[in-house]
């Protein structure tokens, strides 16, 4: 031992260095022989429920973490991870003799005491430690650890105790080791759960795969070997090898072959694929392409089973090649293509990446998918700050224990990116209002829509890995706030805690109408372009009849300072149509006297003035997407679009917006007629001036318009046809402007 320049080591650590140095030549065994005398000191005499010495344990874990190239620090605190919760050991004093980086990982791994916390000591204990997790992962490492150790000897606890240990360590524990990307945990740790909850099927299934063992191989093996031989022609070097499916795996094979039942009615039997899959590594990441080249030349690849996570890694750091090819003999065998580092991170997850607080000391052998890697944040990954964010706002123990468990159920992630380039991390099934509360609580309570790849989108639309997104949200000032019926939507707990917290307000009180910004509940009191004194008041007086109920008709949609003219309607209401709408003129002839009407100077509806505005354009790609940004931009909010079929390189355009004032009608007409491609841009609701030379001339006219008639108790007869327009030079045009004048109240 001196001949080597190293100072002995305890022979309980022996096995401990042997597996550490293979990963860490340069490791501090000092501090290793010196955190393993203070824990077998502070253990000595206690035993375990097996009757073994308790420093079997803390042994038994440091050694998986070893075997996983966990750094010198994690094995520290592994073998110190029971002390202070067992022994008299204190927290000041790991601290002291080495130093506070252990301190806080053995800190995090410290059951709460039910003395204090009573039934929700556990819940809260998983509480405590994914916020140490969100501060260093390796805390989850090693608890992780010390579970699959526990899980390897739970035999030897009660019935009782058996069950409840292996629920949460399916319900937790396994999806926290998928979502830190420790495979091999994570499959032993799902190959023990099964015993332990399904012994009957277990032993079944553990049959069929030793009576698989038992025969020689004749499938995979020999193909392992013909495809060795290819690459070795193709100058491509690669070791590929047979990886046998776990327990679980080929359980869950038995149950899908037995739910497609064959021709004779009987389930379908295992094949000898079902049993493993082929495993190449290869050194750069091009040798992965070129091996998917020579499989996909020699063999014939099956359709929809290609997947690339070389390019587009999973949540969990996963990089593979993924296919799947017809052996001459009509078998299917699955093939895995990674670079070595991408199998290291592929099997050992974030332990792989090393000390997540100084990325630097990562190999050096990553090579191309080093790049990849560092791109990540294995210290806060982005499903492991969602947990950390909702956690805060839930204190209630059995709370958040149930969503926990709900949330880790979730099977992935996916990536959105915003219109502005932001990327956005939201489980799968995520919808548009998950998106706008994961942009911030504030914008999810004004937030009205999504533009989903260009397209406007409800906010119930489920998102795709890859889309596009961009939250449209009510104008600053405008009543926000969510509806109940949201809830159906959200699908994180963040979206859905700040929905139910605005929800459970005291003067959080549905809207009258409903839309996809009507239904908000209104919220307090805020600074208003107007006077809060005006705002929401009737905004037209009906001469001589002071106090009546006034409804501003939708055909026509008329805003200050239109002409207008009232109509009695049922229930003693008066409807104000723009003067000149063919709903209001029918309403004359059938014999109801118009009234005289005023507007008050300004009062201003309590959802703003709803204003139908049509849009004539030559036909482009995202023409939709740029006319809702420019109407979006000027702090409008849309109720509804159409978009009628294109006619010969035209296309029509109507949206109903509600405007926070009158005064902000003009400047919304003359942004969507800078959108390239747009030649007009007119409201609906009363007849064009004649010799008008833009679409209201087209015979064609859309369904919007003869359904927009309906409003409350006016009749919805007939078509309405387009009124006054703005006209002038898009900006994609430089020839003149129209000849027709801009006419109308509005100008």
């Amino acid at each position: 031992m001196l001949a080597t320049g190293r100072a002995p080591v305890p022979d309980a650590i022996e096995p401990i260095v042997q597996a550490h140095r293979r990963h860490h030549p340069q490791a501090d065994l000092a501090l290793l022989a010196r955190a393993y005398r203070l824990a077998e000191e502070g253990h000595r005499g206690q035993v375990r429920k097996s009757g073994e010495p308790y420093i079997t344990h803390p042994l038994a874990v440091t050694m998986i973490l070893a075997q996983l190239g966990a750094e010198t620090t994690t094995l520290v605190a592994s073998l110190l991870h029971d002390t202070v919760e067992d022994t008299e050991v204190t927290l000041d004093q790991v601290a002291a003799d080495f130093g506070p980086e252990v301190a806080y990982l053995v800190d995090g791994v410290t059951k709460l005491e039910k003395v204090d916390f009573g039934a929700a000591a556990e819940a809260e204990t998983f509480r405590k430690m994914l916020v140490a997790t969100g501060d260093d992962v390796r805390v989850m490492v090693i608890k992780l650890a010390d579970r699959l150790h526990n899980m390897r000897t739970i035999r030897h606890m009660k019935p009782a105790s058996r069950v409840r240990i292996a629920k949460v360590t399916r319900d937790v524990l396994i999806p926290l080791a998928e979502r830190l990307g420790i495979q091999v945990l994570k499959t032993e740790l799902e190959d023990i759960v099964f015993a332990t909850l399904h012994p009957e099927e277990y032993a079944r299934t553990r049959a069929v795969v030793a009576a698989h063992e038992a025969r020689p191989e004749e499938l995979l093996q020999p193909f392992a070997e013909t495809l060795a031989r290819q690459l070795a022609e193709a100058g491509v070097a690669a070791e590929v090898t047979v990886r046998p499916q776990h327990c679980v795996s080929v359980h869950r094979v038995m149950l899908k072959r037995a739910a497609a039942a064959g021709a004779d009615g009987r389930p379908q039997a295992l094949q000898p694929a079902d049993f493993g899959r082929l495993l190449v590594v290869v050194e750069e990441n091009a040798d992965c392409y070129a091996v998917l080249g020579e499989l996909h030349t020699c063999w014939t690849p099956l359709p929809g089973e290609f997947k690339d996570f070389v390019a587009a890694p999973k949540f969990n750091l996963y990089q593979s090649l993924h296919t799947a090819v017809q052996l001459p003999g009509g078998e299917v065998a699955e093939v895995l293509v990674r670079t070595r580092q991408m199998h290291r991170v592929a099997e050992f997850g974030v332990v792989a990446l090393g000390d997540p607080h100084q990325p630097a000391d990562r190999p050096a052998s990553a090579g191309p998918a080093g790049d990849e890697l560092d791109r990540t944040d294995p210290a806060r990954p982005g499903w492991l700050s969602r947990l950390l964010a909702w956690q805060q706002e839930t204190p209630d123990p059995d709370a958040f224990w149930s969503t926990l468990r709900d949330t880790l159920a979730d099977d992935g992630e996916i990536t959105v990116v915003t219109e502005d380039g932001d990327t956005l991390h939201l489980p799968v099934g995520a919808t548009g209002v998950d998106a706008a509360y994961l942009l911030g609580e504030e914008t999810g309570h004004r937030c009205i829509g999504a533009r989903v790849n260009g397209r406007l989108a409800t906010l119930s639309t489920v998102l795709r890995d890859g889309d596009m997104v961009a939250v449209l949200t009510a104008p600053t000032g405008e009543p926000p706030g969510p509806a109940a019926a949201w809830l159906e939507h959200a699908r994180t707990p963040a979206a859905r805690l700040a929905i139910e917290r605005w929800l459970a307000r005291p003067d959080a009180a549905p809207a009258v109408e409903t839309g996809p910004a009507d239904g908000h509940p209104a919220p307090p009191p805020q600074p208003q372009p107007q006077p809060a004194a005006v705002r929401g008041r009737t905004p037209v007086a009906v001469a001589g009849r002071p106090g009546t109920p006034v409804r501003l008709a939708r055909c026509c949609t008329p805003v200050p300072p239109d002409a207008v003219t009232g109509f009695p309607i049922r229930g003693g209401a008066v409807a104000v149509h723009r003067t000149g709408c063919p709903v209001g003129e029918r309403m004359r002839e059938d014999g109801r006297g118009p009234l005289g009407l005023t507007w008050i100077p300004g009062a201003v509806p309590s959802n703003g003035y709803r204003v139908a505005l049509q849009a004539e354009a030559l036909n482009r790609p995202r023409l939709l997407a740029d006319l809702t940004a420019a109407i979006s931009g000027e702090g409008v909010g849309i109720f509804s679009a159409d978009v009628e079929p294109p006619r010969d390189l035209r296309v029509r355009h109507s949206y109903t917006v509600e405007l926070p004032g009158a005064e902000t009608l003009p400047a919304v007409m003359r942004a969507m007629l800078r959108v390239p491609g747009v030649y007009d841009v007119y409201r609906l609701g009363a007849p064009r001036e004649e010799g008008h030379d833009g679409a209201g001339t087209d015979p064609h006219t859309g369904a919007a318009e003869v359904a927009a008639g309906r409003n409350g108790g006016d009749p919805a007869e007939g078509g309405v046809r387009p009124s006054w327009g703005m006209h002038g030079r898009s900006a994609a045009f430089t020839g003149g402007s129209s000849p027709g004048a801009v006419g109308g109240p509005q100008g």
